[in-house]
């Protein structure tokens, strides 16, 4: 299909298809990683788990009242095995895990760490941003001063050799990581690569893993990875205060109103509950305690996410049929398969993912804009594009793809033409 004439035909054959589904008058959004209503029904007695007069803890704290400031205990010992951390050294919040993040990131900035007193923000600082990645990560370090640093990922997560060679530098703070189904790749670090981070020399004696523990239960098949001990795996290598683990139950429960969690070694954990006393009281404790009568036990958030699975691993296959019938023969671009998390990545030819972004919002399909994998918003090849088939209902994920790939044939065979 090389000769101008048969590239000039496929062009008008694909720009044909490309009208065809335009001209259905569609209104699709894939763009951001949002559970769906049907997903969010799943945790409907939540909101009945505490009444009026029913909202003490087994332990008999009053959680209407102050105090707490680590969370509840009871909350702590359910989660602390999903994500492979003491219970003593997890604290329960509010909402947003990215409120923890941006809580840590500042006292850091502010005031130095665990392990080095000196704050970031007196001096350059730089953090390590795998790519592609997740856009929130990268907003939320720049809006604190840091220059984002990007390296590549292979099949078992960032590339040890291009982050060594960075953390050479001692301006180098750290690492942002999605270690299980990595937004927007899917890929789960390994426990060797973990290793390896664990014990990386780093010129910064506080240079720290940001591991973003995102994904750790959210599986589509029966068949998936366990969480890491990164804590352990830190320690065992002579860094017990290296890794900041954080998550949330916001793709869990209900993600506008979930809990998160922060973990760390043992003193970073005392730094970020001295901290956190100068700045808060404690965390909503009745909503920590909803989730504690709701789940029950370890065993109750796992057969939780079994449902979740039921509702979005068919809307996964439903992109990756519609990826491999409208492109896989031609080649015309590569995608990921994930075991879980809530995107796929789709890697087109250099120099076309804006205008296949472009191209389908025209089309009536809304995507994630390009760059938005990458720091500062620019990927530098102009090639990947994260689908988020979660919220929209199955049909519509199918037609959503459908269109996806009538503007990747469009786009692609523009540049073919083109030379």
């Amino acid at each position: 299909m090389s000769a101008p004439s048969d590239l000039s035909s496929k062009l008008d054959e694909v720009s044909a298809a490309y009208e065809e589904f335009a001209s259905r008058g569609l209104s699709l959004d894939i763009t951001r990683g949002k559970p769906a209503p049907e997903q969010l029904d799943l945790a409907a007695d939540l909101l009945t788990a505490v009444s009026g007069d029913d909202y003490r803890t087994p332990g008999g704290v009053d959680t209407r009242n102050y105090g707490g400031l680590d969370g509840l205990i009871e909350l702590r010992e359910i989660f602390a095995p999903l994500l492979k951390v003491p219970a003593d050294q997890l604290l329960a919040g509010g909402n947003a895990s990215l409120t923890f993040m941006t809580q840590a990131l500042t006292f850091a900035h502010m005031h130095g760490t665990a392990v080095d007193d000196r704050p970031w923000g007196q001096g350059p600082h730089k953090l390590l941003c795998p790519v592609p990645g997740y856009d929130r990560h990268f907003t939320l370090a720049e809006s604190l001063g840091f220059e984002l640093l990007t390296i590549p990922m292979d099949d078992e997560g960032p590339v040890i050799s291009e982050a060594q060679r960075l953390a050479e530098d001692p301006a180098v703070k750290g690492m942002w990581l999605v270690p299980m189904y990595s937004n927007p790749t899917g890929i789960t670090v390994t426990e060797a690569r973990a290793r390896e981070l664990a014990a990386m020399p780093t010129a910064a004696p506080d240079f720290t893993l940001l591991w973003d523990n995102a994904y750790g239960v959210h599986h589509l098949r029966e068949d998936h990875p366990d969480n890491l001990d990164i804590l352990s795996l830190c320690a065992e290598a002579g860094h017990p205060e290296r890794a900041w683990v954080f998550a949330s139950t916001s793709k869990i429960t209900h993600a506008g109103a979930g809990v998160s969690f922060f973990a760390g070694g043992p003193a970073t954990v005392d730094w970020m509950r001295a901290n956190l006393g100068k700045v808060a009281i404690g965390p909503d404790k009745i909503n920590q305690l909803r989730h504690v009568r709701f789940f029950s036990d370890t065993a109750g958030v796992e057969a939780h996410m079994r449902k979740h699975a039921e509702i979005v691993a068919p809307k996964f296959d439903a992109v990756l049929k519609a990826l491999e019938d409208g492109l896989g023969a031609e080649e015309l671009a590569q995608w990921t398969s994930p075991d879980g998390g809530y995107f796929i990545t789709l890697t087109t030819m250099e120099g076309i993912a804006d205008r296949v972004v472009k191209l389908a919002g025209e089309a009536g399909v809304k995507l994630t804009p390009a760059g938005a994998t990458h720091p500062y918003g620019v990927d530098p090849n102009n090639n990947i594009i994260r689908i988020a088939p979660t919220m929209p209902t199955l049909d519509e994920v199918e037609l959503a793809a459908q269109g996806l790939v009538a503007c990747v044939r469009l786009a692609s065979y523009e540049k073919l033409l083109a030379g």
